[in-house]
């Protein structure tokens, strides 16, 4: 089987859930503890072995391309170990940038990257979440069991009703373990008419096929959905869902954002015990 080697990751989005922050700073820009959101999601897909990345984005997100390149003028810095964690990355994958104009929905994002890609299975990571686990992260797990069934792979986890209800909900089939046989996909269904809680959390493994999918999905307020795209692969190839292990961040939350910086926060080897130490004086005061 074809080795997993190339991944997108989508960051065209306006991130309006952050106005007015978001005007200025691209909101995979927002920083937990001392790097990017968009930063923990690379080191995420590079520990699972990704050799490229293309990252989709669009006019006015020009940080994050700069980001992701020479930090040659740091050179004359007496100590340079503040810059070894985004150096050491570059060194590891090779980057590639794809603007998305118009922005016409994820599945847009998704199909811009078509040439990048080429007859490959690749990882899909969205620049919204950001999933935590220090044993083997999400895009591993999943990789893992694209190796096991030579299918395409969505992300999911068992999660509230409340939440469920604004993700995407796999209609489950035969379960082995964490391993979920999807028999379709429903985008955002009501509270009331949820086929399972099972929730699409922005992590996939893809066969090149979905292009197609992505071509000829029918446009839904002139965008393209990834959902849609995936309901036709499912039914022509069929798909697994994969239940993956870790703490999963909604970084496009505020509450989520929040909550992220304060657990990396906690996990810092540096200041991560005086951190601990400060919020336990501050709930017992």
């Amino acid at each position: 089987m074809e080795k997993v080697k190339k991944a997108v990751i989508p960051c065209a989005g306006y991130g309006t859930r952050f106005l007015p922050i978001t005007k200025a700073v691209p909101k995979e820009m927002l920083t937990i503890c001392d790097k990017p959101t968009v930063h923990y999601i690379v080191e995420e897909v590079i520990s699972a072995g990704i050799e490229e990345i293309v990252i989709v984005v669009s006019k006015g997100k020009d940080a994050i391309k700069n980001y992701f390149s020479s930090s040659e003028i740091y050179d004359n810095i007496a100590d340079r170990t503040l810059l070894k964690s985004v150096d050491g990355i570059m060194e590891k994958v090779k980057f590639h940038f794809v603007l998305q104009e118009p922005m016409r929905g994820n599945g847009d994002a998704v199909l811009v990257t078509k040439e990048f890609i080429g007859n490959e299975p690749f990882v899909v990571c969205f620049g919204d979440d950001v999933i935590y686990n220090q044993n083997k992260s999400a895009t591993q797990q999943l990789i893992d069991a694209f190796y096991a069934t030579g299918k395409s792979i969505l992300g999911v986890q068992n999660c509230e009703e409340k939440i469920a209800c604004t993700c995407g909900c796999i209609v489950p089939g035969e379960m082995d373990g964490r391993l979920i046989q999807a028999l379709d996909v429903i985008e955002k269904p009501p509270i009331d008419k949820l086929p399972s809680t099972y929730a699409s959390f922005g992590r996939f493994v893809l066969t090149p096929e979905i292009f197609y999918e992505l071509e000829n999905a029918p446009l839904f307020k002139n965008e393209i959905y990834l959902t849609v795209a995936l309901r036709a692969l499912i039914k022509k190839q069929g798909a697994y869902a994969y239940d993956f292990e870790g703490t999963r961040y909604d970084i496009g939350n505020k509450l989520g954002f929040l909550k992220a910086n304060v657990e990396y926060g906690m996990r810092n080897e540096i200041y991560g015990k005086e951190f601990s130490e400060y919020l336990n004086r501050l709930t017992n005061s």
